[in-house]
């Protein structure tokens, strides 16, 4: 069995937990479909990995060592061919979901999901780009889908008051140590999020709503 293009989902599995990332690998490669083609314990390895070779899927522990989450994820969106990124966490935490799903994570995944929520949100990620949540808590979705404090995240805001500022996007990922290809995609969701279509009606937008300071625009 493969996917709908015929091909093997090629997976790697980046996580510290030596027992837990052994128990996804077993899962993972008794399926006709999936090919484990990585295992690393933190982000510099992840990272690493994907310079040296490519994979369709990454599943992407939120706590190992080293680089911290926010970080990992960037990087590893930010090779010539990135893998679809799904966040393993141990808790639910509305703040850093949104961070991450904003970033670019396809999927966060609690590691409390069975065995086969797991490999249908594989499948899921190969076949649409659409963002997978898995056995995350309802207040925590209501928190995530109802913000209390405001439309924009504080990294949007960060990269849209450089904008207001004029900086082109290489600029601005220099200034906020990110990649070109994050700011695009926060420029994205805030485009989204602000219901306009460009820099200049995004910085109009955001200085009528209060959202940028007055020395910004």
């Amino acid at each position: 069995m493969t996917t709908d293009t015929g091909e093997m989902i090629k997976l790697v599995i980046a996580d510290d937990h030596t027992l837990f990332r052994e128990g996804i690998v077993e899962i993972c490669t008794a399926e006709p479909d999936i090919s484990v083609v990585g295992e690393v314990n933190d982000g510099d390895g992840a990272i690493a990995f994907l310079h040296g070779g490519t994979a369709d899927v990454m599943l992407l522990d939120v706590e190992m060592p080293g680089r911290g989450a926010e970080d990992t994820l960037e990087r590893v969106l930010s090779v010539p061919r990135p893998p679809r990124v799904a966040i393993l966490t141990m808790h639910d935490d509305a703040r850093m979901m949104s961070k991450l799903l904003e970033i670019g994570a396809h999927a966060y995944i609690s590691k409390s999901s069975t065995s086969e929520e797991l490999l249908a949100a594989i499948r899921a990620m190969q076949r649409s780009s659409d963002r997978v949540v898995l056995s995350v808590a309802k207040e925590t979705l209501n928190r995530l889908e109802n913000p209390a404090d405001g439309p924009l995240s504080a990294r949007e805001l960060e990269v849209l008051a450089l904008v207001a500022r004029g900086l082109l996007n290489s600029q601005i990922a220099d200034e906020l140590f990110i990649s070109e290809g994050t700011v695009k995609r926060h420029l994205t969701n805030i485009y989204l999020k602000l219901e306009v279509n460009s820099r200049l009606n995004a910085t109009n937008k955001a200085s009528s709503m209060g959202l940028l300071p007055n020395g910004n625009h």
